[in-house]
């Protein structure tokens, strides 16, 4: 009988696990299972024993007590603001904002300090397991270029307003800016923009209509504080007539390209339009809490089949980028509101902060999730401490137990940017000492 001789494919990357959860329809937990990479994709995720006889790697990762998962989705922050974490806490939104945060800005935000808060930033996330953030905040190039460097994926906001910053003087220049940030990376296979005018109350009629047309051409999210305090609310029905939902509506703004942040003032109908549109909510529910914004009715925006998110928002007003801390937050929060135990599952909440924000950005074809064919954006979850035992159910046990201390290690696009809890692309002793002169500095804003 002829001998039949198998060639083994050589591969870049082969990681070993414990499980696979590869956030999938079936919520699908894979036991003894692998994942094979090579050129920064994802060729297989196979048992282990098939993986042994089909490929070769350049390198084996063994993780026998580790949960592999795909990276978290930081779907609303505002990087650069880490280097404010603390500066004013326990004051409510428009106090914290008029009498402290916009001061600090005025008189410190400049190219050196996004780029030194955005490493800061992404230093934190990439050690909590987050792989790709969706970014709203001033000198966007800088943080574009931590983005490159560090390796980490981005949707990089093309900030819009209309009052004056360092950045920039006019809606029409804040604009401009966008488009040149969008020129620029426009093929950078981890950056990818989205206009962000900052909210109804801050942007004009004329600068959101502009916005809408330009995101029509450019085929772009638009990514927005919307309906965050009951503040915002009397304001502009005092302004317009109107609450801020519905001018938008009027506007023609409500559509699959909106993403709302924090949204925590709707009524029934207002979550019927947002359903009819197909807007996609981030869900904030730790700043919303710390400000005493409100609660997002998020089971009622969930059984509507709105799309929904999670982000952290910005350091300044969390205090923390901890996307496991918001997953589980956002899936007991959401329990409580509903008065339903049954609301927001943990394979929901999981969703939420994985392939629901992919879906929103338009890049669920790229990451999100673990299939054939999508981009490496791999986080490894350590599952042999105390706190991990026993354990029944993994995904339960990702939502409602999980730390991101036990997140052992990163990849995006199969580059390995976080080894046994050691950042490989970040130098974590200067980026504190840099964070502590900015301190300094800040500490004494007139």
């Amino acid at each position: 009988m002829p001998v039949i001789i198998m060639l083994m494919k050589k591969v870049d990357l082969i990681i070993h696990a414990r499980w696979v959860v590869p956030v999938d329809a079936k919520n699908s937990v894979l036991e003894l299972h692998s994942v094979v990479i090579n050129a920064g994709c994802i060729v297989a995720i196979i048992s282990q024993d098939k993986a042994k006889q089909k490929y070769t790697a350049t390198i084996e990762q063994h993780l026998d007590n580790h949960c592999i998962m795909p990276g978290l989705i930081n779907n609303h922050a505002h990087t650069a603001m880490s280097l404010l974490r603390g500066l004013a806490d326990d004051l409510p939104l428009m106090t914290w904002l008029n009498d402290h945060i916009w001061p600090a800005e005025k008189q410190w935000v400049s190219d050196s300090f996004v780029e030194a808060g955005s490493e800061l930033a992404i230093a934190e996330m990439l050690r909590g397991g987050t792989t790709c953030f969706n970014d709203m905040y001033f000198f966007p190039d800088a943080t574009a270029r931590v983005v490159d460097q560090t390796g980490i994926r981005a949707s990089l906001g093309m900030v819009v307003i209309d009052f004056p910053t360092a950045w920039a003087a006019d809606a029409e220049e804040y604009l401009h800016k966008g488009q040149q940030l969008h020129d620029h990376y426009r093929h950078h296979s981890r950056i990818t923009t989205a206009y962000a005018p900052h909210a109804p109350y801050t942007v004009s009629d004329a600068a959101l209509t502009a916005v809408m047309t330009n995101a029509e051409e450019l085929d772009l999210p638009i990514h927005m504080h919307i309906h965050e305090t009951a503040d915002e609310i009397s304001q502009s029905i005092e302004t317009y007539g109107v609450r801020p939902l519905e001018r938008l509506k009027n506007l023609g703004l409500l559509s699959p390209r909106l993403i709302a942040v924090h949204m925590t003032q709707l009524t029934d109908e207002e979550i019927q339009w947002c359903a009819d549109a197909g807007v996609h909510i981030a869900h904030c529910p730790e700043s919303n809490l710390k400000l005493a914004s409100g609660f997002s009715p998020i089971a009622k925006l969930a059984k509507k089949g709105i799309n929904i998110t999670i982000g952290t928002d910005g350091a300044a007003s969390n205090n923390d980028l901890d996307m496991f801390a918001e997953m589980r937050q956002a899936a007991i929060l959401a329990k409580a509101v509903a008065q339903d135990a049954t609301a927001i599952p943990a394979e929901t909440a999981l969703k939420m902060a994985t392939i629901n924000a992919a879906k929103s950005l338009g890049i669920d074809h790229v990451t999100g999730s673990l299939k054939k064919g999508k981009s490496a954006d791999i986080i490894a979850v350590d599952f042999s401490d105390v706190e991990s035992s026993p354990c029944y159910d993994v995904i339960s046990q990702l939502v409602y137990a999980t730390g991101r201390h036990q997140v052992s290690d990163v990849w995006v696009e199969g580059a390995h940017l976080l080894k046994d809890r050691q950042l490989t692309t970040i130098n974590e002793t200067k980026i504190i000492e840099t964070a502590q002169q900015w301190a300094t500095k800040i500490r004494h804003t007139d």
